[in-house]
């Protein structure tokens, strides 16, 4: 690490990366994608014209010394787009599937975890271009199979979820997780059926009939009654945020405690900040979920006496477990900031707006009952985002102007006058974070004698350790490794000037899947030890003759 979120990459380093790439290459050669080399310089007015930049958006700006301006590039929708749109004019050049790997620049205000979210990082995007609906959605389930492939082919754990578009646009994406501690994402699957979702798809809806007779009989006591203002402390939770214009005060009632299966003492709940984000959204209201002191933000507010046309206000929230009150709660509130009730707008909701659907505002836990198919239970997943795919529709190529002109006898219906038309097309965009599925990968299957890469990634698959005194024999082994007529076996020679155990050390630190060792064995009977730590620690005697074959044979199952 050069600096905090910058980095270098040393020889094993870069050769981890360009196995990587190099995998990544055969499965976006599988789709038929074509590679491309895009600046990292991109014109802010462009980035302007897609609506993408905004105050405090996480890009480096910068002038040219003729004052033009220029950001660095954190992904290049806008410049495809654009280079597509200038280059594609019919519906016959298309589909079409271009892909890059390249360093992306973003302003992090918190780097963390090394290459996991840093200033600079390396990413591979594909970009995908059809001229309808059908088609476009052909394509994303091919890249999703080309994912899986690959994921596969790495042999590591990973988890497919169904995920929110963001401001990347459109309203289809799943990612590819790889389970870790030092995740920022939080999976959840069921044990039962095929649901698999980012925590941060929550969409706030409670699918309850009757949230009273359901908050009863799942928590297992009364929470609260309605036409009191007094309610167990235990039973009733507030959360609260503040929008970005800091005139709304968002306070969320929740069940502090509520029933698992299993468990027979209620488990301890926390709101779910997205699914708060979903409501207040439908709502109108733009919530910032960074603010630590919303009460005191919105407090400063009141002090002000803005004369304009919207006045402080409160919106309360109610999950569909808690009993609403049955007069505002806002004058214990209100007193303490010395501030009349009528100078404040109040409103609340107890349904998602415009639906019946009663509010869900909390995180779900393991064990609980999945809301797809009512019959497993749950399981949350700590988890690093390695891939991502988006169906993006016509959100660039729309206000970028990206069409083809369709032949208008396939788009008519028949009978009526064909006519030919420009479409904006269609678009798919499809990442996978190069760099930070390297230290991911790196961290999860790391142990106490070092790095432990999978085959796919290693930056060599064997090396060879002489003892002192046979170094000569041990390149005849190296050779004969190297040159292997059955399959090529990438393999490394060490032939520093080291004892043996240090070697041996730094191999394993290093992380190579498999070491042959010419030692004692060789000296006594012309053996060499194979050893392998991924494989239960395995260590074997194995005759030079029976080496290769043997040594495929262990990397088969790696």
């Amino acid at each position: 690490m050069a600096y905090s979120g910058v980095f270098h990459m040393l020889p094993l380093g870069l050769r981890v990366q360009e196995k990587l790439e190099g995998l990544i290459d055969k499965h976006m050669r599988s789709l038929g994608a074509s590679k491309v080399s895009l600046s990292s310089l991109s014109s802010e007015e462009l980035w302007e014209q897609s609506g993408r930049l905004k105050e405090g958006s996480e890009v480096f700006r910068f002038q040219d010394r003729k004052e033009s301006r220029f950001l660095l590039a954190p992904t290049h929708e806008e410049e495809i787009t654009t280079l597509v749109g200038s280059l594609v004019k019919s519906y016959k050049d298309l589909p079409l599937r271009v892909y890059q790997m390249t360093r992306k620049y973003r302003d992090e205000p918190r780097p963390r975890q090394g290459l996991l979210r840093g200033r600079e990082f390396i990413m591979k995007d594909l970009y995908t271009f059809d001229y309808n609906v059908q088609d476009a959605l052909k394509t994303y389930s091919s890249v999703r199979n080309a994912y899986t492939r690959l994921f596969n082919e790495l042999k590591i754990p990973y988890l497919v979820a169904a995920a929110d578009s963001g401001n990347m646009g459109g309203n289809l994406s799943h990612e590819f997780h790889f389970p870790s501690l030092k995740g920022e994402d939080t999976v959840v699957s069921c044990s039962n059926c095929d649901h698999v979702y980012n925590e941060e798809l929550a969409d706030g809806k409670s699918h309850s009939s009757d949230s009273q007779q359901a908050a009863k009989e799942e928590s297992g006591f009364d929470t609260g009654d309605a036409n009191s203002e007094k309610t167990p402390a235990i039973s009733r939770g507030l959360w609260m945020a503040i929008s970005k214009d800091k005139k709304t005060l968002v306070r969320g009632w929740y069940p502090k405690y509520l029933m698992q299966d299993g468990y027979e003492e209620p488990a301890e709940r926390e709101v779910n900040s997205h699914a708060v984000k979903s409501i207040t959204t439908a709502a109108g209201i733009d919530i910032d979920l960074s603010v630590e002191n919303p009460l005191e933000q919105w407090a400063e507010q009141l002090k002000l006496k803005d004369t304009s046309a919207q006045r402080p206000a409160v919106l309360d929230l109610y999950d569909s477990t808690v009993r609403v009150y049955k007069r505002p709660p806002l004058s214990d509130l209100l007193h303490e900031l010395n501030c009349p009730t009528a100078d404040v707008d109040y409103s609340m909701l107890d349904r998602f707006p415009d639906t019946t659907h009663g509010l869900n505002l909390l995180k779900v836990h393991d064990g609980d009952k999945c809301s797809k198919c009512g019959q497993g239970s749950v399981k949350t997943h700590t988890a690093v985002e390695l891939g991502h795919t988006f169906h993006l529709g016509t959100r660039y190529s729309e206000v970028l102007q990206a069409t083809v002109m369709v032949d208008g006898a396939t788009t008519k219906p028949s009978g009526s006058k064909p006519s030919d038309q420009a479409v904006p097309m269609q678009m798919g965009c499809h990442g996978i974070g190069v760099s930070r599925m390297i230290s991911a990968v790196a961290d999860k299957l790391a142990d106490s004698r070092g790095l432990n890469w999978p085959r796919a990634m290693a930056p060599y698959e064997v090396i060879v350790v002489p003892a002192k005194g046979l170094e000569v024999e041990a390149e005849k082994v190296y050779d004969i490794l190297a040159s292997n007529p059955t399959a090529q076996i990438d393999a490394i020679l060490d032939d520093r000037d080291k004892q043996m155990g240090w070697k041996l050390g730094d191999a394993d630190l290093i992380g190579y899947p498999i070491i042959v060792v010419v030692g004692k064995g060789w000296r006594k009977q012309q053996t060499l030890e194979v050893q392998c730590r991924r494989l239960g620690n395995l260590r074997e005697d194995v005759s030079l003759e029976k080496l290769p074959s043997f040594v495929l044979s262990l990397l088969d199952q790696l």
